[in-house]
């Protein structure tokens, strides 16, 4: 598995330690800004909210469709935006959603990675 509970954090930070680094050809830093970042994060927390008030483990379809949006919108913004493409490529965000598989335990986690990344971000020097 790409996420687990004793490292996230640590692969979170990683991340956003190393797209600090990509410059461009002027040697100006070039990172997703924190907007950008926040949209994904708001899909992100809106099904967790939904998330964490079931008890079991194995989600409703409803939520497992609304995962599965989230990805396609992932991929889309990944598309609109090299920027936006490097952070969910570094993150290996679809592949973190691919291994959420319906589960509640999981997709939780996983929220708690995008939020680690949101915060790293911040406190990097991520701008807006």
């Amino acid at each position: 598995m790409k996420l687990q509970n004793d490292t996230y954090v640590q692969k979170a930070e990683g991340v956003i330690t190393a797209l600090t680094k990509n410059t461009d050809k002027w040697g100006n830093p070039v990172m997703v800004t924190t907007s950008q970042i926040r949209n994904l994060l708001g899909m992100t927390t809106d099904i967790f909210n939904e998330v964490r008030t079931i008890k079991e483990e194995k989600l409703p379809e409803e939520i497992r469709g609304r995962i599965n949006y989230l990805k396609i919108r992932c991929l889309y913004e990944a598309g609109r935006d090299d920027k936006v493409k490097q952070f969910v490529e570094k993150g290996e965000i679809i592949a973190c959603i691919d291994e959420i598989q319906g589960l509640r335990s999981r997709y939780l986690l996983f929220s708690k990675y995008m939020e680690a990344l949101v915060a790293y971000h911040k406190y990097l020097g991520g701008k807006d």
